[in-house]
């Protein structure tokens, strides 16, 4: 372990930049192992993720979770907008459905894969819930917010305080958090609110903390509802 920490802590760019990387590369190759593999895969990009972010704790100063009243209402408010967006633009007669971004073919609902009432299924749902909750949004959180946004504005990031606003990076480091995500809309919405939220507060930990409300209450949704496109 003390190797893994040496390896990702090397540079400030590869402490905040490497761990996203190897998530997103491993999200990317699910659909390349198969009905089951996609689960796997997922369980192992957790488990690789919540490592590496253990490695890289002592570096990324910047990395703590913050509870705000702030958070908490951006959280709840953007898991709003993600699930009620289509059906509000439908009603508007605005469009019929905006299109998404196609991330593979599958469809992730281990109930159906596994059946229903099966300890798979259940585990599998408790990983994504678990790694959509507490690893992602660090992750997410601490490439787009503490490096992109702040590479944007200066070669030099670690210079660049986190509540400084700057149009341009703001608006364009929000829509690659939107191209990352199947329903862009949403997410660009979202990406704008959490980078909102890091320039009001100062700080990450804030973004951190609304992002994994909206996610845990999205995962909730999923399960309770049955609605597994959202996953």
């Amino acid at each position: 372990m003390s190797w893994l920490r040496v390896q990702l802590t090397r540079s400030p760019i590869v402490a905040r930049v490497f761990p996203f990387v190897l998530f997103v590369v491993l999200a990317s190759s699910q659909e390349l192992f198969g009905a089951t593999g996609r689960y796997w895969i997922y369980l192992t990009r957790t488990v690789l993720g919540a490592l590496m972010l253990w490695a890289v704790w002592p570096t990324v100063t910047e990395m703590r979770w913050k509870f705000s009243w702030e958070a908490v209402a951006i959280g709840v408010v953007v898991f709003v907008i993600w699930v009620g967006l289509d059906d509000f633009l439908i009603r508007m007669g605005m469009v019929k459905s905006y299109p998404k971004i196609s991330l593979g073919s599958g469809v992730w609902n281990p109930k159906a894969h596994f059946g229903v009432g099966n300890f798979m299924a259940t585990f599998f749902i408790l990983v994504r819930l678990a790694g959509s909750t507490l690893v992602v949004p660090p992750l997410e959180e601490v490439f787009y917010r503490s490096f992109v946004y702040r590479y944007l504005i200066q070669v030099n990031f670690l210079s660049v305080p986190l509540g400084r606003f700057v149009p341009g990076p703001f608006l364009l480091t929000s829509a690659l958090f939107a191209a990352e995500h199947r329903e862009w809309l949403a997410g660009l919405l979202c990406g704008l609110a959490y980078q909102g939220l890091v320039c009001w507060k100062n700080r990450l930990g804030d973004a951190m903390t609304a992002h994994a409300i909206t996610n845990f209450l999205l995962g909730l949704w999923v399960v309770a509802r049955g609605d597994w496109t959202f996953w």
